[in-house]
């Protein structure tokens, strides 16, 4: 039987419901039934929220009235304009019959399509398995059909609480290090008299942090970008912690961010980074370890951080094992150009 590819309405919650199902499955077949997915609410009100950032589409993969998997595209649109962000989720009892296979093709000529000439995915496999993913069902399916490793992250977890002990030690130690530099915390939005420049760290993220093969170009510092997103977090019962590192001057030098689910409760570490003009001075362990005491303070209820990090990224996983991190997982940023 031939698969059918069916866009899916948003606001059809049942067709949403039924993408999720087939996400959530297959996600947690390869990867461990307590592996965290994005939540059946928040995938909701991400494909429900007007954006100016990024064309989100979703499809149904159906072998007659049976749902058999599903599907993403991202588009980005302000941006690196010439990628397209795909997804194909199919659980193991519908594998092996063509259907990721069909998906692709359809995801693939949608990207043609729309001006794409680079598609770009991920997947993930235990980290025992190395850095290659080799016999991992993710890893394997996109090696077959032509996409390239282009940059390894390696997933990792910490345990709070974290000891204050350690804290205050550590606060200590790099007092002299981070000298004149204002470091500054909050819950919630970005205050509005340091968003330009948050905007300004936040947009070198991809090209400043190690990128491997990635084709992608450095993106325009955007503070509507930023409330879009912010409105988001909030829509999905999430909580966003964000801490800043100022010059003497006030020029935003280094910035980190972890946003807790209202749903399952983890914090997620988004981005990290130290301007260029500004590293040396340990600001990357200091801007984090500030963030870590505030969400310890503010959601003492939260018992796990997730990361990912390039591989190649020494310095950021290094600070990342002196706070106590410990690697879970592995993942590959994929990618196939379409020309």
């Amino acid at each position: 039987m031939s698969v059918q590819i069916e866009p899916v309405d948003p606001a059809d919650d049942e067709s949403v419901d039924a993408w999720w199902d087939a996400y959530a499955a297959a996600e947690r077949a390869d990867r461990g039934d307590d592996t965290p997915v994005w939540t059946r609410e928040e995938t909701r009100s991400a494909l429900q929220h007007p954006s100016a950032v990024v064309d989100r589409r979703i499809f149904l993969l159906r072998e007659g009235s049976e749902v058999v998997g599903s599907a993403g595209l991202g588009l980005p649109l302000k941006d690196n304009t010439h990628v397209a962000h795909l997804s194909i989720s199919v659980p193991p009892e519908h594998r092996r019959r063509g259907v990721g296979s069909a998906a692709l093709s359809y995801l693939e000529a949608e990207a043609a399509a729309s001006g794409r000439r680079v598609v770009q995915s991920t997947a993930a496999w235990p980290h025992a398995l190395g850095s290659d993913g080799a016999g991992s069902p993710g890893r394997e399916f996109a090696r077959r059909h032509g996409y390239d490793l282009a940059l390894g992250d390696v997933q990792n977890r910490l345990d709070l609480p974290l000891d204050p002990a350690l804290i205050d030690r550590l606060e200590s130690e790099l007092a002299t290090a981070v000298g004149g530099y204002r470091i500054h915390s909050w819950v919630g939005p970005v205050p509005e008299d340091v968003v330009e420049g948050w905007a300004a760290l936040d947009a070198s993220v991809d090209t400043e942090a190690p990128s491997g093969d990635l084709d992608i170009e450095p993106a325009k510092p955007d503070v509507a970008s930023i409330r879009e997103n912010e409105d988001l977090i909030t829509r999905q019962r999430r909580v966003s912690f964000g801490t800043l590192a100022s010059t003497p001057e006030g020029e935003a030098a280094a910035f980190t961010q972890l946003v807790v689910s209202g749903d399952d409760g983890n914090a997620y570490q988004w981005g990290t980074l130290v301007r260029r003009a500004d590293r040396g001075h340990r600001l990357g362990t200091a801007v984090k370890l500030a963030n870590l005491r505030m969400l310890q303070r503010e959601s003492p209820q939260t018992r796990t951080v997730l990361t990912y990090n390039a591989e190649s990224n020494t310095q950021m996983l290094a600070v990342n094992t002196l706070l106590g991190f410990r690697p879970s997982e592995r993942m590959g940023e994929l990618q196939k150009r379409l020309e």
